[in-house]
């Protein structure tokens, strides 16, 4: 009898253990998420000062005042070792005076600081993952004023080859139990998770867990400064739409805008980068679905134009609007697009998007909005009235790989 009550105590004690933390921090990311990662500017050649030095510029160029407040550290703030308590060990060369120091410094500044990590035994670059560690990691995230962790699918558990033969229903256990104990250490952690081993089986979709399990979710593979890498990155998420919202946002990748590093496009090196007309697309689109904004640019070296577009206020507006809609394609005529994003107070942000070679005419109709009548419209980037305009709009000679953006709202009768 008391062997009994015993297991069914047992078995209680552990549900209950699952409901209070089979969850993740709720009140966090109900926008998008705004900031900067190291990652595509500098890789894994990251240290303090660098860090410090991007902070202090996020301030100064007018970045933070525009909205971007986390700062994260990508892949190489580690070694490959654990201590004998199973603790981490940073790279001291790197990082001399440890992460809660750097931490506090960005905190000082009213930013907040992020992290990564793996859920395998070792990182994409080759260092300590969290594999067998999760609650540890977790623990020293918290204690360290961590705000934002970025959970790279890498080596799981120790290879890359295994990784890639990894079952879903193990991907999704790797995923949930970081979450776990990311909750449990009681600390408002965004948690952003790129789920590779859907990708490998060339299943890139957002799943239907990943929504309970994390705030954002990379949809695509790594984005390079190439114009038909940033559109192939768009694609992944416009079937997505239906999970975006509040508290989770699908993630197509970190911002190219005014990045200088010379990269490799398709597994070949590219020096074709974006011009200064399709970064501004390239911002336009990730506002107009709800993507998280990661500038990956070194903010240091900002060239005004660039400050420009990362920090245009009607755009920011459409992105971090509160009713928290993704962005919808409801017309594709081969390189002419036009989509919809519902925003709150009865308006809509309409982008006429020209990826073609030659300038072209856009004409969208208010019927395919599901509107009639007499509209007033906008233009968002340049923050002008156009008027009155009844059944439709053409904007013309939007310039080739150009986008114009449009709000658009019916008078009140």
């Amino acid at each position: 009898m008391n062997k009994i009550f015993s297991t069914t105590l047992l078995i209680l004690v552990l549900f209950a253990w699952n409901i209070t933390f089979a969850q993740k921090y709720q009140g966090v990311a109900l926008t998008p998420p705004m900031g900067w990662n190291s990652w595509n500017c500098f890789h894994a050649d990251i240290s303090e000062e660098k860090i410090k030095s991007i902070a202090d510029a996020m301030v100064s160029s007018g970045m933070k005042d525009a909205g971007y407040e986390y700062v994260v550290i990508d892949d190489g703030w580690m070694t490959g070792k654990r201590d004998k308590d199973g603790h981490i060990i940073v790279d001291s060369t790197k990082f001399p005076n440890g992460i809660k120091p750097l931490a506090d410094y960005i905190h000082s500044l009213g930013l907040k600081f992020g992290i990564y990590s793996s859920p395998g035994c070792y990182t994409c670059q080759k260092l300590m993952g969290s594999f067998g560690h999760e609650q540890t990691d977790a623990n020293d995230y918290a204690s360290w004023g961590v705000d934002f962790l970025k959970y790279d699918w890498c080596r799981y558990p120790k290879t890359m080859a295994e990784a890639k033969q990894t079952s879903e229903s193990e991907c999704r256990a790797a995923f949930e139990l970081m979450r776990d104990y990311l909750y449990s250490t009681n600390r408002p952690i965004v948690y952003s998770v790129h789920d590779k081993c859907t990708e490998m089986t060339e299943d890139i979709n957002s799943l239907p867990w990943v929504k309970g399990v994390a705030h954002m979710h990379r949809t695509s593979k790594d984005i390079k400064d190439n114009w038909e890498r940033m559109l192939y990155c768009l694609e992944t998420t416009v079937d997505l739409w239906q999970y975006a919202g509040p508290g989770y946002w699908n993630d197509i990748d970190m911002l190219e805008v005014g990045n200088t590093n010379i990269e490799k496009v398709w597994g070949k090196i590219s020096k074709v980068k974006m011009n200064l007309n399709e970064y501004r697309t390239h911002f336009v689109m990730w506002c107009m679905v709800a993507s998280p904004l990661m500038a990956g640019n070194d903010l240091r070296t900002m060239k005004p134009e660039i400050t420009e577009i990362l920090t245009n206020k009607g755009m920011i507006a459409v992105n971090q609007d509160p009713l928290g809609k993704q962005g919808q394609r409801i017309r594709d005529d081969g390189d002419i697009e036009v989509w919809v994003k519902e925003l709150s107070g009865n308006r809509k942000a309409v982008a006429l998007l020209n990826r073609s070679d030659k300038p072209a005419d856009i004409k969208v109709d208010w019927q395919e909005l599901g509107l009639n009548g007499e509209l007033n419209v906008s233009d968002i980037w340049e923050h002008k009235n156009l008027g009155l305009f009844k059944d439709s709009f053409t904007a013309e000679s939007i310039p080739s790989h150009g986008v114009m953006v449009l709000q658009v709202m019916k008078l009140q009768d």
